[in-house]
């Protein structure tokens, strides 16, 4: 059988960035790419139909795969963050928001992951897995993930860090200091507080009423850390929010840290059901899991290049049949790459992102509404 197009496009381009260990990695890794994005599944057994060219059977397709899946020299420094520092080009010396946070798989297994927010949705710089029987995870093991996503970026750019309950440890906020990146972090409500007045309470006094927001200059947590403290209750959100920054505090602080949820949530539901189904992958081991997930995000990124191109170049409208960009660019890029597939069209060069972060996907008048929401407070009060 003749090479599939697509797997030979592929790897026609991803050679201009990966330089593996052994060029057969890259042709395997290339055919493994063209099955995911054609299959839309992070599940082996899902990408056989587009591997037949090799004229396996069934198992030793799996065989191979998960061998690969498995070999120490296939990591993210040789395959994805090559790719990444091309994306990326445009973004030397702006500002950019990046989420921190962790997704559990089976109750087994520990997903870190760090984030950059784009286009209303957010893609992976560094990710781990830990086999780790809990969301929660110390500073020790997620500080090697922050350290490559740091590498990863381009020079000059001033990062926000948003991270979720969990997060509020001091050895993050020292290391966020040491790197000049701004913080806003979502604490729990034991977290002790001192303010400005000498007195120390615990977060949970200090949640106001019902469409109250407090706002706390120069307060101090764990032991001596210096930040700001902004507290609020809304009727639409059942837990209080609780928002610990290194910025002054003021309204637009929940708005900032409410692009987390917009960021990496849906990320992570794309990962689990939304696309890859990655629960029914059959993996049960750190290593393999991590490397199944950096070749997801490889896929996802080469979506994301062609959902960006095709809404740049006008031709949203052939895919999506909202009046607005109701689609992802990832659910964008698949739809594109399925229809360049079945015309048997060469696939665009892929180029960077561009440097201005487009408007998130709104798909309904209802989630219109929702994005267009303005919380309007009966009370503001700034302690300083």
């Amino acid at each position: 059988m003749k090479t599939p197009l697509l797997y030979r496009q592929l790897q026609d381009q991803l050679r201009q960035w990966v330089r593996p260990v052994d060029q057969r990695h890259l042709q395997v890794f290339s055919e493994i790419l063209a099955a995911i994005l054609q299959s839309g599944s992070g599940v082996l057994g899902k990408w056989i139909p587009y591997l037949g060219h090799r004229n396996c059977q069934a198992r030793a397709h799996l065989e191979r795969l998960s061998y690969f899946l498995h070999n120490q020299q296939i990591n993210a420094e040789r395959f994805y963050e090559p790719m990444l520092h091309h994306v990326l080009t445009a973004f030397a010396g702006e500002t950019v928001l990046l989420t921190l946070d962790t997704s559990m798989l089976w109750d087994q297994f520990c997903l870190i992951e760090v984030c950059l927010v784009w286009g209303g949705r957010s893609f992976t710089l560094a990710q781990t897995v830990l086999e780790h029987g809990s969301a929660m995870v110390g500073f020790e093991q997620y500080q090697p993930v922050l350290e490559r996503a740091k590498r990863i970026l381009p020079e000059q750019v001033q990062v926000t860090l948003l991270a979720d309950r969990g997060f509020e440890h001091s050895h993050l906020i020292h290391w966020l200091t040491q790197q000049q990146w701004s913080w806003a972090i979502r604490v729990k409500s034991n977290l002790q507080v001192r303010l400005t007045n000498g007195c120390t309470q615990s977060v949970e006094q200090l949640i106001p009423s019902q469409q109250q927001a407090y706002l706390f200059k120069n307060v101090h947590v764990l032991d001596g850390i210096a930040c700001h403290l902004a507290t609020a209750r809304v009727p639409t959100s059942k837990d209080p929010w609780v928002v610990l920054s290194n910025q002054p505090p003021c309204l637009q602080t929940f708005a900032l840290y409410d692009k987390r949820f917009g960021g990496i949530e849906p990320h992570f539901k794309d990962y689990k059901s939304a696309v890859f189904n990655v629960l029914q992958s059959g993996l049960r081991t750190p290593q393999a899991l991590t490397c199944l997930f950096m070749v997801l995000d490889c896929a996802v990124l080469i979506a994301l290049i062609l959902g960006m191109m095709l809404v740049q170049g006008g031709e949203r409208s052939r895919l999506d049949w909202h009046g607005e960009r109701g689609l992802s660019f990832l659910q964008l890029g698949l739809r594109e790459l399925a229809r360049l597939c079945y015309q048997r069209l060469p696939l665009p060069n892929l180029v960077a992102l561009p440097k201005y972060n487009p408007p998130p996907a709104c798909a309904s008048r209802c989630k219109r509404e929702m994005l267009d929401c303005r919380i309007e407070f009966s009370k503001v009060v700034t302690f300083s």
